[in-house]
């Protein structure tokens, strides 16, 4: 198989697998999604969802979550990887939001990144999901399944979307990274596959005789 068609069997089958992907992080609207995405570095989505019921209780909105000291973030989030410098950062991000945009979580991938913990990928999926911009978050997961089914063989998460960009149409991206993420917790997780287990894998290196190994990112 050629790159190509290794991809266009991925969006294919991943299509068929998961035709209409739910966002997997709970929000209500840009600014929870935001803060979803934002506690979810190092933390499971799982985790996130059991977290920020209490927390969007208290405030939904970047102008509650401004007046919220941000000792009580801290408590809320804590069972979430990083929560001191998370919660400083989502006190922080909601004044900026109320300062500079009028509340409202900017419909702008430059302008998200300039926000406190706010990086590539967590702008990307905000822009994707919550303002239906073709956007590709990459983050370590997508990054390992990318290159076990050979379609990228970039060092980090910045090249890696940048080939999967190039391979797949740009109406489908906001989709498939999610139709990504589903299948490999499903079927090619870190541990449950190594590059010759899963139907993916196996089609697209049908005589793979060795582990792959990906290089981190």
């Amino acid at each position: 198989m050629k790159k190509v068609e290794r991809a266009a069997f991925v969006l294919q089958r991943l299509t068929e697998l998961y035709p209409d992907p739910p966002i997997p992080l709970d929000h209500s609207n840009p600014f929870t999604l935001l803060v979803a995405v934002l506690l979810s570095a190092q933390c499971t989505d799982e985790r996130v969802n059991q977290v920020t019921p209490k927390l969007f209780r208290r405030a939904r909105t970047a102008k509650k979550m401004a007046t919220v000291p941000v000792e009580d973030i801290l408590e809320i989030i804590r069972p979430c990887g990083l929560s001191p410098t998370k919660s400083k950062a989502i006190a922080k991000l909601s004044q900026i939001l109320v300062e500079d945009y009028g509340g409202q979580v900017p419909e702008d991938m430059e302008a998200l990144e300039t926000l406190p913990g706010v990086g590539h990928k967590t702008a990307s999926v905000v822009m994707a999901q919550a303002f239906g911009v073709p956007a590709f978050p990459v983050d370590t997961h997508i990054h390992r399944l990318a290159q076990r089914w050979g379609l990228t063989n970039g060092k980090n998460v910045k090249q890696t979307e940048a080939d999967l960009k190039k391979l797949f149409p740009e109406e489908s991206w906001n989709k498939l990274h999610l139709q990504i993420i589903f299948y490999g917790r499903e079927y090619c997780s870190a541990r449950g596959c190594d590059g010759r287990v899963c139907e993916i894998c196996t089609t697209c290196y049908p005589n793979r005789k060795s582990p792959k190994v990906t290089k981190k990112p």
